[in-house]
């Protein structure tokens, strides 16, 4: 393939973790178990919610859309893996490509969001608990998440066309088992420093604010449990918290820990391992975090279900 502008280019190759055809049932395995049970305890906590009264609140609320938002995050990178696995094709299209990029900054930068709403949502129960149910009124909530839409449609918008400007050359493969942003970027052939900048700056952006915004929401609630005489009251403050805290430390550790180390050009293949982290593991984690430490949502899934959740 000539160097050239996009319409010349066909498609990619996803390299994925292995090409040893020994390995590829096993890999196909897992992430086929890890995929079913993210949808599926997804889909059950979204169902808990919904169908139960007690559950309509705004905490519930956003704990809803982040379910919903992490099957969309899994099912943007690994039907097409698993797809490739079983026609032994590393195939995909350029649309494609730039589709699934799309998709995966889309629900990437809107966990982002949801996870930071929600620690405004314990702010506001903890440290405001008087004035919680007039400020966190559904018009809210609902504005909210809808912001977090479009500002995150916005961005992958904007770096998607960003990545439409570039040329590539002969060598299109992408060391990862999705089209990650700055995998294609460093493909290109053509100057890529606009794109840099604009990758940098939103990642600083989009990633830095809502993380600045979760640590000052527990600053200020760990500042207000302190204040509270009773061990008991303090117990069951921070157990509000607990589950939320657990999938923020889980999101964010593993998502900055592939982003910085990605730095390094011979990290790619490392950095594609890391990521089954916080593209698969954390979504696949949190209903068990949330259903296991919360009293209602074990009600609500033991009436759904009929099957007493430990």
């Amino acid at each position: 393939m000539e160097p050239g502008n996009d319409s010349g280019i066909s498609g990619f190759l996803l390299l994925g973790f292995s090409e040893d055809p020994e390995l590829q049932p096993l890999i196909f395995g897992v992430f086929l178990s890890m995929y079913l049970i993210t949808v599926f305890g997804n889909l059950l906590l979204i169902l808990a919610v919904s169908s139960d009264s007690h559950l309509h609140t705004p905490m519930y609320f956003f704990l809803a859309n982040l379910s919903f938002v992490d099957i969309c995050f899994t099912s943007t990178t690994i039907p097409k893996m698993l797809w490739n696995i079983q026609t032994q094709s590393k195939v995909i299209t350029y649309a494609g490509c730039i589709t699934q990029m799309y998709f995966f900054l889309l629900c990437a930068v809107l966990d982002d969001f949801i996870l930071s709403v929600m620690a405004y949502d314990r702010f506001m129960a903890i440290c405001h608990p008087l004035h919680y149910t007039v400020i966190m009124n559904p018009q809210l909530c609902g504005l909210l998440v809808l912001m977090s839409w479009i500002v995150s449609a916005l961005n992958s918008l904007l770096q998607s066309l960003m990545v439409l400007r570039l040329s590539f050359c002969t060598v299109l493969e992408i060391p990862h088992f999705f089209c990650e942003l700055n995998q294609i970027i460093q493909l290109a052939c053509s100057d890529t420093f606009v794109n840099d900048t604009m990758m940098y700056f939103a990642t600083v952006l989009l990633a830095g604010a809502p993380l600045a915004g979760v640590f000052y929401s527990y600053f200020k609630i760990v500042s207000s449990v302190r204040g509270i005489s009773s061990a008991e009251g303090k117990y069951k403050a921070f157990s509000t918290c607990a589950s939320h805290l657990s999938v923020v430390s889980l999101f964010y550790c593993t998502s900055l820990g592939v982003y910085l180390s990605s730095a390094a050009p011979q990290s790619s293949h490392t950095s594609a391992v890391a990521s089954v982290m916080y593209t698969v593991v954390t979504p696949m984690l949190n209903p068990f975090i949330y259903s296991l430490r919360n009293r209602d949502i074990k009600r609500a899934l033991k009436r759904i279900t009929g099957v007493p959740v430990m």
